[in-house]
């Protein structure tokens, strides 16, 4: 499976996963500001008038210049999504209710406050839990149903791009998880 490269802005806040080749075309024109990592990808283009192959060496994590990229980052909402994944990595695939690590077939997401009853689809809203929980929760109310052994939370951007990265190389895995709270660094 190929890496993905962390994108950075200026000041070395993620704002995408964006694969190796879109890289090179910041490399070629000219905005990556500065970059990270030992491993290097190598990228060969065309042949110069003379002969000579072009060559560009992309990093695993790159800090891109540009304005459209401080807007990108700005627009780039760090979703829930859909897919349970994220939600299952933020709870360690722990349920909120029993308290038992499971694999990701046998959890399910809960809204703290049913859909049924107001309540979206938000980190704040969601938690892991088991699929007997979620069923025997159905609608009900979190108090009258059991107390959440822990709390949800809107991941910080470092987390956000831990959870969604595949294919996390150690440079990016390191960079990413120093700047996580304190609290946070059990990844």
């Amino acid at each position: 499976m190929p890496t993905n490269i962390l994108a950075l802005d200026i000041a070395g806040n993620p704002f995408d996963w964006i694969p190796p080749q879109e890289a090179v075309l910041y490399y070629a024109m000219g905005k990556v500001a500065w970059e990270l990592g030992e491993r290097e990808l190598l990228f060969r283009g065309g042949f110069s008038r003379s002969g000579v192959q072009s060559r560009i060496l992309v990093k695993p994590i790159i800090a891109v210049a540009g304005s459209e990229i401080m807007a990108r980052m700005l627009r780039k909402e760090l979703p829930l999504g859909h897919r349970n994944h994220l939600l299952f990595k933020r709870d360690r695939y722990t349920c909120a209710y029993c308290g038992d690590c499971l694999t990701h077939r046998e959890l399910s997401r809960d809204h703290i406050l049913p859909q049924s009853r107001g309540g979206r689809d938000t980190w704040m809203n969601c938690v892991t839990a088991c699929l007997r929980c979620n069923q025997d929760k159905g609608d009900k109310l979190v108090h009258h149903f059991r107390p959440l052994l822990y709390v949800p939370y809107v991941p910080c951007r470092a987390e956000h791009y831990l959870l969604s990265g595949r294919n996390v190389l150690a440079d990016q895995h390191d960079y990413l998880s120093a700047r996580l709270p304190k609290h946070s660094r059990l990844l």
